[in-house]
């Protein structure tokens, strides 16, 4: 049955609103802002006080002297929150394009009758990747930890070479092919169509491989640079988007030239004549 089924047992307000919310289009959009906000909500709590006093007890649990035995399921629990937050409020907005397109063409085939299933199945399969990539973030971040405290020379060594990886990655043919195929979700939609949820969930968990193929690298940086980074949180989440609402191949290679002179710059800091200036 169509989506715009008879609504006449309502109020014609109510019949409105029943209408406009069954729209895939709208199911889609308040989705992916509720989704959004509440990895928002998510992030805030740990940036109030006494969210920053869990998130600095977690932190030094982390860098302790018993790091690894330190690393309880709280803790694991509260990066795994961490992460997990991120990925909605960094990687659902790039998303939104995909979503929204997969909602117009089945909004166009609820409104001729066909049988479609709902943009949030698809989101779901998209954000099962995201949420698998912030488990295995949050696990690597225990025996990371002490290598990534701020102003050590480890934490140095390391984010320079993530930043390097991440640079060199901009220029890699996988890169190329998994953008490529984000830029492109109608063409694959296309290709691809279903009205199973079941493989609309697929279809979502495909989509979220090709992002995770974009952007892991990138992600990554937030491993080096620390998971409440505000400044590098929207810094990456808005190039990522640029990336994939662009066709030009010139800004990954921009990305990837820039971020290969900011890791040149990360590792002269280590350079003893850098220290003898400071």
């Amino acid at each position: 049955m169509s989506v715009y089924e008879d609504f006449r047992h309502l109020s014609p307000a109510a019949a409105l609103v029943a209408r406009r919310a069954a729209r895939p289009q709208a199911i889609a959009l308040v989705g992916i802002c509720a989704l959004t906000a509440l990895g928002g909500a998510i992030l805030g709590l740990l940036m109030t006080k006494n969210g920053a006093e869990n998130f600095a007890a977690f932190a030094a649990t982390l860098c302790g002297p018993n790091a690894i035995s330190g690393a309880t399921p709280t803790v694991v629990a509260l990066s795994f929150a961490t992460f997990a937050a991120m990925a909605l409020v960094m990687m659902l907005p790039t998303a939104a394009p995909m979503l929204l397109t997969y909602a117009e063409i089945a909004d166009t085939a609820a409104a001729k009758g066909a049988t479609a299933a709902s943009p949030l199945i698809l989101a779901a399969g998209y954000l099962a990747v995201w949420i698998a990539f912030a488990l295995a973030a949050s696990v690597a971040e225990i025996p990371l930890a002490k290598s990534i405290v701020p102003g050590t020379e480890s934490a140095t060594l390391m984010a320079g070479t993530s930043v390097a990886l991440a640079g060199l990655y901009q220029f890699s043919a996988l890169k190329d092919a998994c953008l490529s195929r984000c830029r492109r979700p109608f063409a694959f939609f296309f290709a691809h169509w279903t009205d199973r949820a079941a493989g609309v969930f697929r279809l979502g968990l495909r989509q979220g491989l090709d992002c995770l193929g974009c952007c892991w690298a990138l992600m990554l940086l937030m491993l080096a640079f620390g998971a409440m980074n505000l400044f590098w949180m929207a810094a990456l989440a808005a190039i990522m988007a640029a990336e994939k609402l662009t066709r030009s191949p010139i800004l990954p290679r921009a990305v990837g030239i820039a971020l290969l002179a900011a890791a040149v710059g990360i590792f002269a800091q280590m350079h003893p004549l850098w220290a003898a200036r400071n």
